[in-house]
């Protein structure tokens, strides 16, 4: 199709003509940005726990600490966990991810280190903490017995006998090599601490990082005395099981305090509920501005074909097909949607260099530019079809007469 008579056209519409490409342009440049932060939203919350996420419900209580012998109580309190009916394992440990509460520490390969190789997540618990967590031995082996220290002997300067990582962690501490038999140094003591077995994955306690920083976690074979439990039971059970348990721990000890309880996955679902929310909200403004967008095509199409009645009944006149003044419509609505896609990505780019700049947002992918480019060039051909084909079924005799 011969595209002169279009942008000659358009010329004769300065004005309408620019405000579309304006619209377009500026639909473009905030829907580019809004899609990526949706997909950073998703990509965040669905990341891997390494736990079982559908078995675990915990218990956090306050109280304990101030036992004569908080290391009993807390061994009393896991027997009394242990023996209710439906739970498979029950561990003491500092944390659950995204419960309220983050332990870290700098580690480091060599005991000079002036600047630590990383900074991870800390997990302690007792003999059942990797089947409680449900966590994927993937290299080495569980602690051993004899391995495990109690959180007050801990204070009087015991040291650390071994460590577990997450894959994440071992392969950047020693990329290329096996992590097993190695030695790091952390801030829990000067003697260093052999690895003996890595897990498949195992998220921080409040989700740090990208991707690969948020695997940077580590175990140790600390019992806690902070009160914290883990229960891990049968999907179906989870409700139940947490209803004796609590009922267990209360009838060891009457006195205490049960601070939190709940499932593990009702813990991720608050910890990502604002992730959530924002995904929604950015959605709702995705489709507020694309709906804007088409109504003003639909607006400038409608009273287009309006004013060129006179020129399209010329045409049909001379000879013109329904489906050539079809396509002469479609075209002219691609070529504004062209331009102000073109400007849109420009614009894109530099929303999110404000983005970065303000917000420490990371640098928009290419690849949502043209996701964005194809969505508004589909919406401009769906908004634009309905006048066009009004356009294209005017009589030629009633076209004429019409001045």
């Amino acid at each position: 199709m011969d595209i002169r008579p279009i942008l000659s056209t358009l010329r004769r519409h300065k004005t309408a003509s620019a405000l579309i490409v304006i619209e377009i342009a500026l639909s473009c440049a905030i829907v580019c940005n809004a899609l990526f932060l949706i997909g950073t939203r998703l990509d965040r919350m669905a990341r891997d726990t390494g736990m079982a996420n559908d078995e675990i419900v915990r218990i956090n209580t306050a109280g304990i600490g101030t036992d004569d012998n908080p290391d009993a109580a807390v061994k009393t309190d896991l027997a009394a966990l242990r023996a209710v009916p439906g739970v498979k394992y029950a561990t003491s440990t500092n944390h659950v991810p995204f419960d309220n509460s983050s332990w870290n520490s700098s580690v480091s390969i060599k005991a000079d280190q002036q600047i630590p190789s990383m900074n991870v997540g800390v997990y302690l618990g007792d003999e059942q903490l990797l089947e409680t967590f449900g966590l994927k031995l993937i290299a080495g082996r569980d602690f051993l017995p004899e391995e495990y220290v109690d959180m007050s002997t801990l204070q009087n300067d015991t040291s650390i006998p071994s460590a577990i990582l997450t894959r994440a962690m071992a392969e950047k501490l020693f990329p290329g090599e096996s992590a097993l038999g190695k030695l790091l140094h952390d801030s829990w003591g000067d003697k260093p601490i052999k690895i003996v077995g890595v897990v498949e994955s195992l998220i921080r306690p409040n989700d740090n990082g990208g991707p690969a920083e948020a695997q940077y976690s580590m175990l140790l074979p600390i019992r806690p005395t902070a009160g914290r439990f883990a229960i891990r039971t049968s999907p179906e059970r989870r409700e139940e099981v947490l209803k004796s348990a609590v009922a267990a721990l209360e009838k060891v000890n009457r006195s205490r305090i049960i601070m939190d309880q709940g499932m593990f996955t009702d813990v991720i679902a608050e910890y990502y509920r604002q992730d959530q929310a924002m995904a929604w909200l950015l959605s709702a403004v995705c489709i507020a501005l694309m709906v804007v967008t088409a109504l003003g095509i639909v607006g400038l199409a409608s009273f287009w074909v309006q004013q060129r009645t006179k020129q399209i009944g010329v045409r049909r006149a001379l000879g013109a097909t329904r489906s050539q003044i079809l396509r002469y419509f479609q075209t002219e609505n691609f070529l504004l949607a062209s331009i102000g896609i073109v400007l849109g990505m420009l614009g894109a780019f530099g929303l999110n260099q404000l983005l970065m700049t303000y917000y420490e947002l990371p640098r928009l992918p290419a690849m949502y530019l043209p996701i964005g480019a194809v969505a508004l060039w589909m919406l401009g051909q769906i908004a634009v079809y309905g006048p066009a084909k009004r356009a294209a079924a005017v009589p030629p005799a009633v076209a004429t007469r019409s001045v």
